[in-house]
């Protein structure tokens, strides 16, 4: 699946799955957001403490386990395995893949350090899932070492929407970090959607760098994010926001 889109509409990415109509980040929420057409699915990676790879936001599983909170870092699979996250299991990340439709993307954040490229790589490379992954994440030296791992993946840095100390209105996005992303060899940015402005958008764009912006679930912003030409609209909703860039 090509992430260039500039000439159609964005993709529509899952995040969490449809994380508005089921709990975050397990089997329930990936249904649905297939159902309601996601072009792709968005998930977050972490490692166990006996190396397996869990579809979890958080460091620990307070808020997602009813006040029960084990590291996931310091904890083995099958005590994670034994809690609920509303009523679901954590799902391990060859679940989702054993579940995605071949045709859909698969946005894949990395959570935690480098540590957790092999069993990645094993996991992908077994499930023949490799040419649908995009690989994302916040830490910049850890999205350097998943491209020199994998090259032949599309990898982008996370960057978020930073807010001004007084007004709190959003700053918008700074133009050194599409330098520090070509710098490292990556192929994108993947920024919070309200610090975009058609002036970091076209810096962006001209710089042959894909660009991404999470997590929209208004229609409105949709549509004036779509307009500045993005490849890829991450949101709670995905059949709201299909059918708002549909209008």
């Amino acid at each position: 699946m090509s992430l260039s889109a500039c000439s159609r509409a964005p993709l529509v990415v899952a995040h969490r799955g449809a994380s508005h109509d089921a709990p975050e980040n397990t089997l329930a929420a990936f249904r649905r957001a297939i159902e309601q057409e996601a072009d792709a699915l968005e998930t977050d990676l972490r490692l166990t403490k006996d190396g397996r790879i869990v579809l979890l936001h958080d460091a620990g599983t307070k808020r997602i386990a009813g006040g029960l909170d084990h590291k996931v870092a310091e904890t083995s699979s099958d005590v994670l395995r034994s809690l609920a996250a509303g009523g679901e299991k954590i799902p391990f990340l060859e679940e989702l893949l054993d579940l995605a439709p071949p045709e859909r993307g698969l946005f894949l954040e990395i959570k935690c350090k480098e540590e957790i490229l092999p069993a990645m790589e094993a996991a992908l490379r077994k499930g023949g899932r490799l040419r649908q992954a995009t690989l994302i994440g916040f830490d910049l030296e850890v999205m350097a070492a998943a491209k020199a791992r994998f090259p032949e993946l599309p990898v982008c840095w996370i960057r978020g929407t930073v807010k001004d100390p007084v007004t709190k209105k959003p700053v918008p996005h700074r133009t050194e970090w599409i330098a520090a992303a070509k710098e490292k060899k990556l192929d994108g940015i993947d920024v919070g959607h309200e610090g975009l402005t058609p002036e970091f958008a076209g810096a962006v764009k001209a710089s042959g760098l894909a660009l991404h912006v999470w997590t929209v679930d208004d229609p409105a912003e949709a549509r004036r994010v779509a307009a500045l030409g993005v490849d890829s609209i991450t949101t709670n909703r995905p059949a709201l926001i299909r059918q708002a860039l549909a209008e």
